[in-house]
């Protein structure tokens, strides 16, 4: 089982369905670092629901992290960050979605996130989702989703030195 992340400037994409355990696995992995840690947070608040779903990831991390929100900047929040840094994105997908919704040029977005991935300056863990698997959407948006989340997990996988592949709370080794 993967349970450790390379030392030095490193990228690894951990990536898999809704509830596979793919942010269990991160902050462990991360964890396992020596801290402080930064955890770059894309989501949004827009609803009770997702405000739970924030703060259950919250109530899992302790002292040694700091969370930096970015639903839209993540290429300069990432760049902001340190040298040697362990850090944890948390996630790309959230990150797609708030690009599309803005009507952003997504193919320009993703290019610029996935240069900067490109040169990890410490153990970087970076999540998605797998949304390649099920039916076809049935309509545009939700197809035109589809199709760039899973453009953006492939330049991602492309630039990373490790992709795991969380399964039923089980991480398998792609890459």
């Amino acid at each position: 089982m993967p349970d450790r992340v390379a030392p030095g400037g490193t990228l690894t994409l951990v990536i898999g369905g809704a509830r596979s355990g793919k942010s269990a696995h991160a902050e462990r992995l991360v964890t396992a670092c020596p801290a402080p840690w930064a955890y770059i947070a894309t989501a949004q608040a827009y609803d009770d629901e997702m405000r739970e779903r924030i703060a259950l990831h919250r109530s899992r991390r302790g002292e040694g992290w700091t969370t930096i929100d970015a639903p839209l900047d993540l290429v300069g929040a990432i760049e902001a960050l340190p040298d040697g840094r362990p850090v944890l994105i948390d996630c790309l997908t959230l990150w797609l979605t708030n690009h599309m919704l803005a009507e952003h040029d997504i193919e320009a977005e993703c290019r610029g996130l996935a240069d900067v991935l490109s040169r990890p300056r410490g153990p970087w863990l970076v999540v998605s989702n797998e949304v390649g698997q099920g039916i076809v959407p049935d309509n545009a948006l939700a197809r035109r989703f589809r199709d760039a989340a899973g453009r953006l997990n492939q330049q991602v996988a492309a630039v990373a030195g490790t992709v795991l592949l969380m399964v039923a709370g089980l991480p398998l080794r792609v890459k």
